[in-house]
């Protein structure tokens, strides 16, 4: 329709041919803000969610945030040198559940799939949510409309992603650049002013934190595991390496090590200079806005960081909208999910798994109100889950290639695996009662029901593989025609003239007319049907209670033939020309096309009637 077009045309833009798929290709520098926005931008909040925890055994406990940050950040050079073997072995893609499910089999793989899918609709929550909170930060007074405003971020995000991937990331590469370099400005100004004597102290806050916890190890334990939210997204350039330029492999290793060398000096730095100028743990200021109002005061330069971390932190959902629809669609291809989740859009992207991710993303943001601290225990279980899974399936894989140099790419790969694993371990004991538990019934479900996805579709292939007897049957010379014909009229009018139109063209053994009697014209009705003498027998059907769809179905379900017939449904309705006709006029056809679909041996035509016919 002219009006859909035209509105997708404007939205999205002009769509594009499948033979310029090629050169959606991304730079290195495009894919770096493509696939590391979400890794790079969970500094704006793993430090505050490391010092949320810490601060419930006093203000003293603090301090231990930077060796959690160290410590963090050893395991991320851990899970980048796996994940770079991964890449080398894995150049077109797929990431966990590609490795899992080839080394490891469908169940390991399914497990790294789901939990991903879980962990990409987290990702967009709790980054848009991380964005709001800095734009409330700076402005209070939003702060009630936080999720009216995180809602609106996600819709703009869909259409962004929706309008193709070169033109997303040439949108998004601006905003992470602009982060990346005001905060590490923001890092070394701090550093600055304390080797030089300045005094870079954030106010105390106005009520003092109660103790509330001894500081024992699980506490500490508890904060690392909160901290490693850093490591979502790590493994989004493994998962979309097949979309950079070539030499494929080579560039995504390369931007896999950029990306892990600045989120490394990046949540270190302001690890240490949150504890040095005395943030505190609060749930209506971040951490980077108190370090820069300490520094810069409420200026220009606190209000651009802001500015900043907003919008990378809502560009960081971009990191899911480019992996979960790619990876939905290598599950739909091994008919785990459904085969939609394979077709490619108006701007040869995944649009269905945008639509879905953005939908599911929306409903937790309101039933989270916009909070990323009830959204944190939800997070990082899956991705760790996902990490496990593949760095196990790269051992499999180098064991059973031993290729040249293999032994050192599987040592590498078994330390990924086993500190991977212990990690999983911990945050899904330490945040389980919090809400970890969630996650944890909720990827067996989907398994469960990705399996039960692929069954049908097996079922649904047996049952359309011909018998020897079905294509004789077929390629016989002469098929006696038990077709029945039944016209749909509701009156005598140009769509009637049409259906019965074409069912003349049709060979039938029996045709006729079906109108139902809901009580009003019937009689007018059929004296003039039988007044033009079309040759068609009519039959009027009785409906004392005015429905017409189920009479419709009722009757043709019923119909009197034997169980090798045909019977065709002739069905006539305006055609919509614009979004006019379609609001006014779309009903009736369709739904009787959908409930009849499924009837065997029944096929439904549908004559359109345009109004300029």
């Amino acid at each position: 329709m002219a009006a859909v077009r035209n509105l997708k045309r404007l939205l999205l833009g002009e769509p594009l041919h499948n033979a310029t798929f090629s050169h959606q290709r991304l730079s290195n520098t495009v894919a770096l803000a493509v696939f590391s926005s979400d890794a790079l931008s969970s500094v704006a909040y793993a430090t505050q969610e490391i010092l949320l925890v810490l601060v419930a055994a006093g203000a003293m406990a603090l301090k231990l945030a930077v060796p959690v940050a160290i410590a963090i950040a050893s395991l991320l050079i851990i899970v980048v040198t796996s994940y770079r073997q991964t890449i080398k072995a894995y150049p077109h893609g797929g990431g966990s559940y590609s490795v899992a499910k080839e080394n490891l089999g469908d169940v390991p793989g399914l497990t790294a799939g789901a939990s991903l899918l879980v962990d990409y609709v987290l990702t967009v929550a709790v980054s848009v949510s991380a964005g709001v909170a800095a734009v409330t930060s700076a402005f209070p007074n939003f702060y009630p409309f936080r999720v009216e405003i995180a809602i609106a971020f996600v819709v703009l995000l869909t259409l962004a992603n929706l309008r193709g991937v070169k033109e997303s990331g040439a949108l998004f590469a601006g905003p992470t650049y602009a982060f990346v370099a005001l905060l590490g400005a923001t890092i070394m100004f701090g550093i600055f002013k304390h080797l030089t004597g300045g005094v870079v102290r954030v106010p105390a806050p106005a009520e003092t934190q109660a103790i509330t916890s001894a500081l024992t190890l699980f506490l500490v334990a508890k904060a690392f595991s909160s901290g490693c939210t850093a490591m979502t997204g790590v493994e989004a350039i493994a998962n979309g390496a097949a979309v950079f330029k070539d030499p494929t492999a080579r560039n995504a290793r390369k931007t896999l090590t950029v990306m892990a060398g600045i989120l490394v000096a990046l949540f270190i730095g302001i690890s240490w200079l949150a504890v040095t100028a005395g943030a505190y743990a609060s749930e209506t200021e971040t951490v980077i806005s108190q370090v820069a109002r300490s520094l810069y005061g409420v200026s220009v330069p606190y209000y651009l960081l802001q500015f900043a971390t907003m919008l990378i932190l809502v560009l960081a959902a971009n990191t899911a909208y480019a992996d979960f629809p790619r990876l939905a669609s290598f599950m739909a291809n091994d008919d785990f999910m459904p085969h939609q989740f394979t077709d490619k859009g108006h701007r040869l992207v995944f649009s269905n798994g945008i639509i879905f991710l953005a939908i599911f993303a929306s409903v937790l943001i309101a039933v989270f109100h916009a909070e990323v601290s009830g959204l944190i225990p939800l997070y990082a279980v899956g991705v760790f889950c996902a990490f496990t899974l593949s760095q196990t399936g790269m051992v499999v894989h180098w064991w059973r290639l031993r290729g040249p140099r293999w032994v050192p790419s599987l040592a590498v790969n078994a330390v990924g695996a086993v500190v991977c694993f212990c990690v999983f371990a911990l945050i899904l004991v330490t945040k389980f009662v919090h809400g970890a538990w969630a996650v944890a019934v909720i990827v067996p479900a989907l398994i469960f029901l990705f399996m039960g996805i692929r069954n049908h579709y097996q079922q649904a292939a047996a049952s359309a593989i011909p018998t020897l007897d079905d294509i004789k049957a077929v390629a016989k010379k002469r098929i006696e025609p038990h077709n029945h014909v039944l016209i749909m009229a509701k009156c005598l009018d140009k769509r009637l003239l049409g259906a019965i139109r074409y069912a003349k063209l049709i060979k039938a053994d029996t045709t006729r007319v079906v109108h139902i009697d809901s009580g009003s014209c019937a009689d007018d009705f059929v004296q003039a049907f039988r007044a033009a003498n079309f040759g068609i027998d009519l039959e009027v059907v009785d409906s004392p209670y005015r429905e017409i769809i189920s009479v419709v179905v009722d009757y043709v379900r019923k119909f009197k033939r034997q169980p090798q017939d045909t019977v065709t449904v002739v069905l006539s309705e305006f055609s919509p020309d614009d979004a006019i006709d379609l609001a006014l006029h779309a009903g009736t056809a369709t739904i009787l096309q959908a409930l009849l679909f499924a009837e065997p041996n029944v096929v439904i035509v549908n004559v359109p009637l345009h109004f300029r016919d």
